[in-house]
């Protein structure tokens, strides 16, 4: 007798589907590609036009490190850039401060004033590149800084293309980097919205987030539950803050990620596809179609990734892509193969971008449109996924609203409980992880890291203090004076955030003046 398998999700896979486990209302559910409700793509044609856009996620150590790592995945064909950033940065700290020691350049680049957005991105035509920044807490910070050094290049912000991640909720349940309460943070995004509308028209305002929630353990089902519960949020909060929905929604985009479970995963993004759609048009009125899209980037499982037998991570990971792009994703980044071990290698990054071009154009996978529409398997598990997804979202609104859920640690319990449960899958061997628990070697091949150069704190710390020596010290402290004055009303703090730091006001500056004014958010210990 063959092994019963079960969905990540929890729900079990028949070993054969026939026509009897298609919907009834198949064609109302599917739709034509490009028309509501989006379940088989949100473009007519899809990658039959044009391929996705293929992301490389990359920064490392300096500035100046990081444009020379850019400049090489340009040359090798990636057509958008997606930027790390260092934890410092992320929280909103400069790189001199105590808090940052030790953590300078590590997971991605550091960026602490106008002066090391000017070094990154040194010599890329930002009229003509998509940029997407890994950022939340500070995102409107990094943006205006991209912005600013457009300007100097003379490129409108008009002509820039890219997103900010911008998504503060799943940073209280999965990941940790936020600053401020959910509430003040709530309206930062909400004015990152008002002013992108005027000021970056063709800026994705915010990239909202099941892949960390995913990384953290979360099952396909709460990952596009609580993500499109968060999504919901942002836009009642936008809403609330006197913004039409027609005026923002079409720059709203998602993040996924993408598993080895290739099957579950299409299922996971028709599905995701759909209930937004719904949303939108029933709850929040909206009616042009672009508000109605599920637009998304989706990067393969780096938790799924494993330090032994590395190079199996390269086969991992052509799955996963493959599994993104059938269900449809906008854009793709692909995890090299050396990340379980450390920061990749250039070799490792063109590989993985190698895998996105293999896919792309010595595939078939681009002749037609949701080649898996139809399918007995497939139209069966996007029917079960969206059903169990609306059920749980239906559970985090009962609390009122993803914010209150999220302050009683409703989905952070979640996800726990579903990593517990993966983990002892993996302990136990039931949960077959090719190279770790089955199919070992005795001894690993020796592999050489990158590594990153402990002196670039030190550099940092140097670089701010020339800064803070050449700048026009009272013009700084005047523009943070106005953005107190601003966050302590009703007014967008994007404007007087953007001219502080045209002054050359710090990141850290920055963040520390909104510190003053709506505080550090302290997780309660009732999780």
């Amino acid at each position: 007798m063959s092994e019963r398998r079960s969905s990540e999700s929890g729900f079990p896979i028949k070993g054969v589907y026939t026509p009897a486990d298609l919907p009834g209302d198949l064609d109302s559910r599917l739709g034509a590609p490009g028309e509501f409700p989006y379940t088989r793509g949100v473009y007519p044609t899809m990658y039959t036009s044009r391929p996705w856009t293929m992301r490389q996620y990359a920064g490392f150590g300096t500035a100046t490190e990081s444009n020379a790592r850019y400049h090489q995945l340009l040359r090798a064909g990636t057509m958008g850039l997606s930027v790390a950033f260092d934890l410092p940065t992320q929280m909103g700290y400069d790189s001199d401060d105590p808090i940052a020691h030790g953590e300078v350049g590590k997971v991605g680049v550091a960026i602490d004033s106008i002066e090391d957005m000017r070094l990154l991105f040194d010599g890329i035509p930002l009229d003509k590149v998509s940029t997407s920044m890994t950022i939340n807490a500070p995102g409107s910070v990094l943006l205006l800084l991209y912005q600013l050094v457009a300007e100097e290049n003379g490129v409108p912000g008009s002509a820039l293309n890219g997103t900010i991640q911008n998504d503060i909720l799943k940073e209280y349940i999965a990941r940790g980097t936020y600053i401020f309460p959910p509430k003040p943070s709530l309206r930062l995004v909400a004015d990152t919205f008002g002013y992108c509308r005027t000021e970056v028209p063709k800026w994705n305002t915010i990239s909202i987030s099941g892949y960390h929630m995913a990384e953290a353990g979360a099952s396909p089902v709460q990952e596009i539950s609580f993500t499109l519960a968060n999504g919901v949020e942002y836009v009642r909060a936008a809403i609330a803050a006197g913004l039409a929905v027609d005026d923002f929604a079409p720059r709203l985009s998602f993040f996924f990620v993408a598993r080895t479970t290739l099957l579950e995963e299409v299922a996971k993004f028709r599905a995701a596809r759909r209930i937004w759609a719904r949303l939108m048009r029933d709850e929040f009125g909206a009616k042009n179609p672009k508000s109605m899209m599920l637009r998304f980037h989706t990067q393969t499982a780096g938790v799924q990734l494993t330090a032994q037998q590395p190079e199996v991570n390269l086969v991992r990971v052509a799955v996963q892509g493959l599994g993104a792009v059938l269900g449809g994703t906008q854009s793709l980044h692909t995890n090299s193969f050396d990340e379980a071990i450390a920061l990749p290698t250039e070799k490792a990054a063109r590989l993985a971008l190698r895998t996105q071009q293999v896919l792309a154009y010595e595939t078939d996978l681009t002749a037609t449109v949701d080649p898996f529409a139809g399918s007995y398997v497939v139209e069966a598990m996007t029917e079960e996924i969206e059903t169990a997804a609306d059920a749980l979202m239906a559970r985090v609104f009962e609390h009122g609203s993803a914010v209150d859920a999220i302050e009683v640690g409703f989905q952070k319990r979640e996800i726990e409980q579903s990593a517990y449960r993966i983990a002892q899958e993996i302990d136990s061997g039931e949960r077959v992880v090719v190279g770790l628990n089955r199919f070992a070697i005795d001894a690993e091949e020796p592999y050489e890291p990158l590594r990153v150069d402990p002196s670039i704190e030190a550099a940092q710390a140097e670089r701010l203090a020339k800064l803070r020596a050449e700048r026009d010290s009272a013009a700084v402290q005047r523009a943070l004076v106005e953005l107190r004055e601003t966050a302590s009303g009703t007014g967008n703090v994007l404007h007087p955030m953007k001219a502080a730091l045209r002054e050359r006001a710090t990141v850290g500056e920055v963040c520390g003046a909104l510190r003053e004014v709506w505080g550090r958010y302290q997780p309660t210990d009732r999780f």
